[in-house]
């Protein structure tokens, strides 16, 4: 036999079968979801306190209530890492889509109240969503029926969220060329640069090459990513053929500043990255050589919306920014 119980997080209802046997309350706030899955990710309890704004006593607080509660740990801890338990990772896996429906709900819920009745979600694979403030502003403008949601997007699996429908439209390098995908207009092109540690020998000379690439190494994902498409961002050989070398796989920007900042890779970023990730440990150098790079719209051929079209138009209208 199966009853509903009452599941109360922060303020949203949400109703849950529960076996009979099993019965136990769950009072479970969605700033403390919130905690573990950050720190699920981060596997680093300052930079979650730094990214949450909250401090790194709060994390542990969070975390030992939640791991009293369960009854188990959920991470092993050292003085020099943190990784999930067993446990940690299922319940992280579990979390993670619950905890996607409860925000999209309660944003739903609040998008009706004011009269919208849909939302345009946007990733962003390049930090540069400031400068495209007056692009938000005309759609809002133009279309009041919508809302839009702007949102960080992995350069890692650049196309799975819009493939799984976590977001609508992507902002990416070009070109893209997958099938199922439409390339919609530019919408800012940018010239290059390279990544070095501060007190690289490079720095002195005031500018770089792409024959640099070659000499001392880059970082590259953590998976496989469409070749035409990665060797765009970070060519597989130099203009003289000499190969480009993966050295060290990396998942985020993070990761790659701190490989870059130890002086064990180069890397070629885009312009906008010396505006807004500026590091003392870090210089950046126009790539004399290298032509500019152009970022778009893409979305999924099968799901061109209304909304979609909307957002095309309005960037189209406005014309591409040129980043100098």
């Amino acid at each position: 036999m199966v009853e509903f119980r009452t599941i109360l997080i922060n303020d949203a209802l949400r109703y849950a079968p529960v076996s009979a046997t099993y019965r136990w309350k769950v009072d479970v706030e969605l700033r403390d979801i919130e905690v573990f899955l950050t720190l699920a990710e981060e596997l680093h309890f300052g930079r979650t306190a730094e990214r949450l704004r909250i401090t790194h006593a709060r994390v542990s607080q969070v975390i030992k209530q939640q791991e009293r509660r369960i009854g188990a740990d959920l991470f092993y801890r050292t003085s020099r890492s943190v990784r999930l338990t067993p446990i940690g990772e299922q319940l992280r896996d579990d979390l993670r889509p619950v905890y996607r429906e409860l925000l999209e709900s309660i944003k739903r819920a609040s998008l009706a109240a004011q009269g919208k009745t849909g939302v345009l979600r946007v990733g962003m694979i390049p930090s540069f969503a400031y400068d495209l403030r007056p692009f938000w502003d005309a759609f809002r403008a133009r279309h009041p029926q919508w809302g839009l949601q702007i949102r960080h997007n992995l350069f890692v699996e650049p196309f799975k969220p819009l493939r799984s429908g976590t977001i609508d439209v992507l902002v990416s390098w070009f070109p893209v060329e997958e099938p199922d995908l439409t390339a919609g207009p530019v919408i800012w092109t940018e010239p290059r640069a390279l990544m070095v540690a501060a007190d690289h020998e490079l720095v002195m000379r005031g500018s770089a090459t792409l024959e640099a690439l070659g000499q001392y190494g880059v970082c590259g994902p953590s998976i496989t990513l469409p070749d035409y498409w990665e060797d765009t961002a970070v060519p597989f050989s130099t203009p003289k053929g000499r190969p480009v070398t993966r050295t060290a796989p990396i998942t985020t920007w993070d990761e790659m500043a701190t490989l870059v900042a130890d002086g064990q890779v180069v890397q070629p970023v885009h312009w906008h990255a010396i505006r807004y990730n500026a590091r003392p440990d870090i210089a950046y150098l126009p790539i004399r050589e290298a032509r500019p790079i152009s970022w778009g719209l893409v979305w999924r051929n099968d799901e061109e919306t209304p909304a979609i079209r909307g957002l095309a138009q309005v960037f189209r209208d406005l014309g591409a920014l040129t980043f100098d």
